[in-house]
């Protein structure tokens, strides 16, 4: 008997499905540059030299991490992939750079293409709101190395700023103050603990409807994660940004102090924020630590820039009349330690 591919449980049928019904999604992202189309071996994108001095490439590649766990139990497809692409366009945005285009791998354990397209709407829509184009993606079946009804995503993004433009903090000084910008929710990070406290400690259902959210609490750990490019990209044409962090894996003790410069502090006052209910009921169930929290979650703040004080009014006001919401966090001051939350 002669094997096939097909044998081996790789279904060349399905993936050829699935590039049909992404056509259409793919298409939509397509913004001045993309040369190409999908099915060729490689994405083509012509970068507009003109509109740079000294154009630089900023890439940044990221995955969901195990909020995918979230997605499996919920058989919830379609956000998974918008969160894919602003883990990666929220970060090299914090260099001050443009997205420009995007491209995605999924691995699983069997190819449904209903499923795959699913996942790869959540990308196209991610892009859509990075003002990015998705050029490109791979998707591979891997029996025996997968679950059959489980996946990973991975992405991958390139941006462009001009060199004299780019962000990296190194012009903080002392006077200089903080703002955050809100975050959606929990966004793609701490989920290893997010699951632990709901499921082996509270030992919910993903279908618990929780009053004090007025949705299930799969439904709220699901939202996807805020991209940013909206409302940063036009403040960084606008204004001097001095600095950006996204507030990622390790909260804002781990990330804020990654755009201060060494010997100033980040003096920050969580009383000023507007916690979403969502952390105060993770951290009233798993009995954790106000520092531990900070040290984990967004904790409402998914992006944190610092000004100089002779624009801050100008940026409030421009933030205000775009109808952004903002926090003005705290100031810099002389000091060794990063960042100081100062709890009220």
């Amino acid at each position: 008997m002669s094997l096939t591919y097909k044998d081996a449980g790789v279904d060349k049928e399905a993936g050829y499905k699935e590039v049909q019904l992404i056509k259409g999604m793919i298409k939509k992202t397509h913004v001045p540059g993309v040369l190409s189309d999908i099915g060729g071996f490689a994405g083509l994108f012509q970068l507009d030299t003109k509109a740079y001095e000294e154009p630089v490439l900023v890439s940044g590649t990221d995955g969901v991490g195990t909020k995918l766990r979230l997605a499996f139990m919920m058989d919830k497809h379609d956000t998974i992939g918008e969160d894919c692409v602003a883990m990666c366009a929220n970060d090299i945005l914090c260099q001050g750079a443009k997205p420009l285009f995007f491209l995605d791998y999924i691995a699983t354990g069997k190819l449904v293409p209903e499923k795959m397209a699913s996942i790869v709407e959540g990308v196209s829509n991610g892009c859509i709101k990075a003002g990015c184009a998705l050029i490109g993606g791979e998707t591979a079946e891997m029996p025996g190395f997968y679950k059959e009804e489980e996946y990973d995503v991975a992405g991958f993004c390139v941006g462009v700023v001009d060199k004299k433009k780019i962000i990296n903090g190194s012009t903080i000084e002392e006077g200089d103050y903080i703002i955050g910008l809100p975050s959606s929710g929990v966004h793609s990070n701490g989920f290893s603990l997010v699951r632990k406290i709901i499921f082996d400690k509270e030992k919910m259902e993903v279908d618990q409807y929780i009053e004090e959210l007025g949705c299930t609490i799969g439904e709220e750990l699901l939202k996807p994660t805020r991209i940013y490019t909206n409302p940063v990209y036009n403040l960084v044409q606008k204004f001097n940004i001095k600095g950006l962090s996204h507030i990622t894996g390790g909260g804002f003790y781990e990330n804020i102090p990654r755009m201060i410069p060494k010997g100033l502090t980040a003096y920050i006052d969580t009383f000023m924020i507007n916690t979403p209910i969502i952390f105060n009921l993770l951290q009233k169930w798993g009995g954790i630590t106000r520092d531990e929290m900070y040290g984990t979650f967004n904790m409402g703040i998914g992006m944190v820039m610092a000004v100089s004080k002779s624009e801050l009014e100008d940026i409030t006001k421009y933030l205000k009349d775009q109808g952004e919401d903002f926090v003005l966090l705290g100031e810099v001051k002389k000091g060794t330690e990063g960042v100081v939350l100062c709890h009220q």
